[in-house]
């Protein structure tokens, strides 16, 4: 493909030189295709988590010798409150005040921290369209299990799909530390009353169609979320770490089906460039909408639930792919697209926001059909749901670490489930529904635990999120399905979240000024003797 003026060494989107065509071509790696860079975002902002959870215990409670704190509102309830609820000792300016403190501050809001009902609406609205698209997403690729041209090729993608399932499961899970329930996101979703990203709803025609759905929507996808996983919301965040590392695989895989077809027949070309044509687009468009047209992106990025703007995130995602179809030897279907010198990127044509919105509310090429299919998937899998509840009601769930409370003794009750969602005023004025308002949720009463994983390299175990579950047995089964998937752990710890003390947010130096004088404290600091071993 040729860009006109396109460097032969082109400056980096991350800031670093990166190689051209004839470079990338005949040794692969990963800067050619932004990974690099990308994965060390994630880790980056792993390290930056695990230092948050250190500095405020993996509950978020931030005071030290207490359970759920009291001077919080939401600190039982799930984290949500009305703005102008506050109760106990602080007052919402006050609340406010804090919570504002700690954005700035680039800190993590956790489930039992306070939180405007403005921000947790504008969470629940992302989160439940991530979760939606994971699960929503496995369609357009479902198709082509049973048609991938080798054995290899069947196995990769039953592998994709089935890390899209596990990435609805660990965003739904995110979602209920808000305080809602699965069944009334499934309803929402089902309804037509909460969205999903639009390029699920265009067809893959041909097997060119996979890769060119995995190399560019997913490729749109990790630019997205890696700048999430530095987003204020604790779990959220954790979440997106997990995700994104699986993201590039599918990443990657799509890239190779696409390398391996344009080595391919002429007929296998035209397949590419067709696929190529087609999906560009779609996945230009999954940024959403410029920021002049956008009523929401503003207040997200002040409160940091989205930490770049979508016309900043597009930018990028342009620059890392026209030297990957430079590659392919493809080209992108732009007759704008070029290198501008001056602004250190490239132009292009941007997609048809008109087109965007109308997919968006119902009327793109597969809607319908996509939505059926849910639906009836749904409708199908209700046996599972009916027999998991009836063998749920023939084995009550125990209290964690106590005998079942007596009806007599509500409060024993109440301590033994710290994190059951009451603050239903919270959601009443949006039309959300609380946990504990939610007919026929049985999971409105469940408490909220926190995770700790030990990796197969080391011995401490970390904290790796939050889930809601009815007992100790129960959480610790979800535990191992939405944490340890890839046999990432050796162990598995789960706690209730009410149950974490944590030492106070002010203490975020060490505890104790570390002795440089006394260097004689180092075993280094004393000679040997030669020959002396063992010592």
């Amino acid at each position: 493909m040729k860009i006109v003026g396109s460097p032969a060494g082109r400056p980096s989107p991350f800031g670093a030189e990166e190689p051209g065509p004839a470079g990338a071509a005949s040794g692969g790696g990963d800067r050619a295709f932004g990974t690099e860079e990308l994965l060390a975002e994630v880790d980056a902002a792993e390290r930056e988590l695990t230092e948050a959870a250190a500095v405020r215990g993996p509950a978020g409670t931030g005071t030290a010798g207490a359970g759920p704190r009291t001077d919080r509102p939401g600190a039982g309830d799930g984290g949500a409150t009305r703005d102008g609820g506050a109760t106990g000792a602080g007052t919402a300016e006050a609340e406010l005040e804090r919570f504002e403190a700690l954005i700035a501050a680039d800190g993590k809001v956790e489930p039992r921290d306070w939180m405007p009902d403005g921000y947790r609406r504008a969470l629940l609205r992302q989160i439940a369209q991530h979760a939606h698209s994971e699960i929503m997403g496995m369609q357009p690729e479902t198709n082509w299990i049973g048609r991938a041209p080798t054995l290899m090729r069947k196995a990769i993608l039953i592998a994709k799909v089935q890390d899209e399932a596990g990435h609805g499961l660990y965003l739904y899970s995110t979602a209920e530390t808000l305080g809602v329930t699965r069944e009334w996101l499934l309803d929402e979703l089902h309804a037509g009353r909460q969205k999903y990203l639009s390029f699920i709803n265009y067809p893959t025609l041909t097997w060119a169609d996979v890769g060119a759905l995995a190399w560019l929507t997913d490729g749109a996808a990790v630019v997205n979320q890696v700048s999430l996983c530095r987003t204020s919301y604790g779990p959220y965040a954790r979440a997106l770490v997990r995700v994104c590392r699986e993201e590039s695989f599918h990443h990657r895989q799509g890239f190779d089906i696409l390398y391996a077809l344009s080595r391919g027949t002429p007929a296998q070309r035209e397949m590419l460039r067709d696929a190529v044509a087609r999906w560009w687009y779609p996945a230009l468009a999954m940024f959403g909408l410029p920021r002049d047209r956008s009523t929401r992106s503003d207040l997200s990025l002040a409160w940091r639930i989205k930490r770049a703007p979508n016309d900043e995130l597009r930018q990028r995602f342009v620059d890392i792919c026209v030297p990957q179809a430079e590659i392919l030897g493809v080209e992108l279907p732009d007759p704008e697209l070029r290198w501008n010198p001056e602004r250190g990127h490239y132009d292009f044509t941007p997609p048809d926001y008109d087109e965007l919105m109308r997919v968006v509310a119902g009327d793109g090429p597969c809607n319908r059909q996509r939505m059926a299919h849910r639906r009836r998937a749904h409708e199908e899998g209700a046996w599972v749901r009916e027999a998991a509840a009836a063998y749920a009601a023939k084995h009550p769930a125990e209290p964690y670490g106590e005998p079942p409370a007596s009806p007599e003794a509500p409060e024993a009750a109440e301590a033994a489930s710290p994190n059951v969602p009451e603050a239903v005023e919270t959601a009443r004025g949006a039309g959300i529904p609380m946990a504990a308002e939610t007919a026929g949720a049985p999971q409105g009463d469940w408490p909220l635990w926190e995770v700790f994983v030990r990796a197969r390299r080391g011995f401490a175990h970390a904290h790796a999120g939050s889930l809601h579950a009815a007992d100790a047995a129960t959480a610790l089964r979800n535990a191992r399905d939405l944490y340890t998937r890839r046999g990432e752990g050796v162990s598995v710890w789960v706690a209730p979240a009410g149950a974490v003390t944590a030492s106070s947010p002010d203490e975020r130096d060490a505890f104790f000024d570390p002795a440089a004088d006394k260097t004689y404290r180092h075993p280094s600091f004393f000679d040997l003797p030669e020959g002396v071993k063992h010592l």
